[in-house]
C-alpha cells in the first residue's frame, strides 16, 4: 500500500523554455473549485490505495508555490485523515524564488509543509533571464533567506553545461551555492526536452547546446567538489548532506508505492500504474463527472514491474540488490543482469559488483542510458 503522496499544481506564470512538464499558464484559477477538486481526487485514491500511513508527501508542478497555504492545509488536513502521517512525515513543496511567494512561506509552514525545494536555478541576472525566470539574483537569495528561516529543511536546484559555460564560471557558481548551507542540492545539466522553446531555437540554429564532452567535464567537476563539501551525489543530479536525501524521490528510485493526484499525475501501487488526465480542464470535467480524475488504470506484470524498479535503481548510488528484486518478482537474478557486460563494465570503472548487490560509478552515471541498455537484458526491458 502506498506510503507517499504527490500532489499535482499544474499552473506556472510563465513557461520557461526548458521546461516540459505539465505546466500551464491561465489568465485566472478560481480557487475554491481547484481544492474541491483535489479533495476530491485525494479522497477516491485513499479509497482506492489507503491503509498505511504517509511517510512522505509532494506537492510539484507547474508553481505549487502559487496554492494559497489554505489549500495546502485542506489538502494535508484531508491526507491526514485519510491516511495518518508516521511520525516525522516529510512534506515537501516546490516553490518559485520569488518575493510574493516568498510572504507566503511562514503560512506554508504553518500548513505543515517541513521541507521546501526551491527552483532558483542561477545565481546570476542573465543566466537567469536566458532561461526565461521571473526572478533575479537578489529577489531568489532574498527567498532562499526566507526559505531557511521557515522550513528545518531547504533545497534548491541549479541548472548547468548551459552554452559555452566553462568549467572555472561553474566551479565558482557552484562554490558559492555550497556556501548557503543547504542539506540539499539538486543540479541538472541543461538538456533540450522536444516540443519546449529551446528545442524550437535549437532546430532553427539561434542555440548551440553544450556539447557531450564538455558536459561530462562539469558533471565529473560537480560529483567532485559537491562530494569534498559534504554533499556526496546519491543519484545522478541530486547531492545531500548525512539524513538529508529527499525521501519522496527515494521512494520512486527504490521503487516503493506511491499515489498522484492532480492533472497529469502518475501513481503506482499494488500492482497498479495510474495516470491522470493531462490537461486541467479535461481533468476538472472527470471530477465533475466520475468524481476522480484517473485517465488510465492498468496492471503491471512482474516482469515489467523488475525492469522498472532497475532503471530506477540503477539512477542510486548506493545501486540494487539483485537478489532481493528477483525475489520480490519471482525472477533468477541472471534474468535481471547480464552479468557477463557487467563484468566488462566493472573492468571499465563504469559499474561494480558487490555480491549480488550491483551499481553505476560516478563516471558510468554520466552515461547511465547507455549502459542501462547493456546491463538490463534486452528481454526485462521489452516487457
Amino acid at each position: 500500500m502506498a506510503r507517499a503522496l504527490y500532489i499535482h499544481w499544474p499552473f506556472c506564470l510563465q513557461k520557461c523554455p526548458y521546461c516540459d512538464f505539465n505546466s500551464h499558464v491561465r489568465a485566472g484559477v478560481d480557487q475554491a473549485l481547484w481544492r474541491n477538486a483535489l479533495i476530491a481526487d485525494l479522497r477516491h485514491e485513499a479509497a482506492r490505495a489507503g491503509g498505511e500511513r504517509l511517510e512522505s508527501v509532494f506537492f510539484g508542478g507547474g508553481t505549487p508555490s502559487l496554492m494559497p497555504p489554505q489549500t495546502v492545509a485542506a489538502l494535508l488536513d484531508e491526507a491526514e485523515r485519510l491516511w495518518g502521517f508516521a511520525d516525522g512525515i516529510e512534506i515537501t513543496l516546490e516553490a518559485n524564488p520569488s518575493s510574493v511567494e516568498a510572504a507566503n512561506f511562514a503560512a506554508l509552514a504553518g500548513a505543515g509543509v517541513n521541507r521546501v525545494s526551491l527552483g532558483l536555478q542561477a545565481l546570476d541576472d542573465q543566466t537567469l533571464h536566458f532561461l526565461g525566470r521571473l526572478h533575479d539574483a537578489a529577489e531568489g537569495l532574498e527567498a532562499l533567506d526566507v526559505a531557511q528561516r521557515h522550513f528545518s529543511r531547504v533545497s534548491f536546484d541549479l541548472i548547468y553545461a548551459r552554452p559555452d559555460q566553462t568549467p572555472v564560471d561553474w566551479e565558482a557558481e557552484l562554490r558559492r551555492a555550497l556556501g548557503f548551507g543547504t542539506g540539499h542540492l539538486s543540479l541538472y545539466q541543461l538538456t533540450i526536452e522536444p516540443g519546449t522553446r529551446f528545442a524550437t531555437l535549437v532546430r532553427e540554429g539561434k542555440l548551440a547546446p553544450l556539447d557531450d564532452d564538455a558536459a561530462g567535464d562539469l558533471f565529473a567537476l560537480t560529483r567532485e567538489i559537491t562530494a569534498s563539501h559534504g554533499l556526496p551525489a546519491y543519484e545522478i543530479s541530486n547531492h545531500a548532506k548525512a539524513g538529508e536525501r529527499s525521501r519522496h524521490n527515494l521512494a520512486y528510485w527504490q521503487y516503493r508505492d506511491y499515489c498522484g493526484i492532480g492533472p497529469g499525475a502518475h501513481g503506482r501501487c499494488n500492482g497498479l500504474a495510474t495516470v491522470r488526465h493531462r490537461k486541467p480542464e479535461n481533468w476538472l470535467e472527470s471530477i465533475a463527472r466520475a468524481g476522480h480524475g484517473l485517465n488510465e488504470e492498468r496492471a503491471l506484470g512482474s516482469r515489467e514491474q523488475a525492469s522498472e524498479a532497475l532503471l530506477m535503481g540503477l539512477r542510486l548510488t548506493e545501486g540494487i540488490d539483485i537478489a532481493a528484486l528477483g525475489s520480490r518478482f519471482g525472477l533468477a537474478p541472471k534474468a535481471l543482469c547480464d552479468f557477463d557486460r557487467l563484468a566488462f563494465y566493472q573492468g571499465h570503472g563504469l559499474a561494480w559488483r558487490q555480491g549480488l548487490r550491483i551499481g553505476v560509478t560516478g563516471a558510468g552515471m554520466a552515461v547511465l542510458d547507455a549502459l542501462l541498455g547493456e546491463l538490463v537484458p534486452a528481454a526485462l526491458l521489452a516487457a
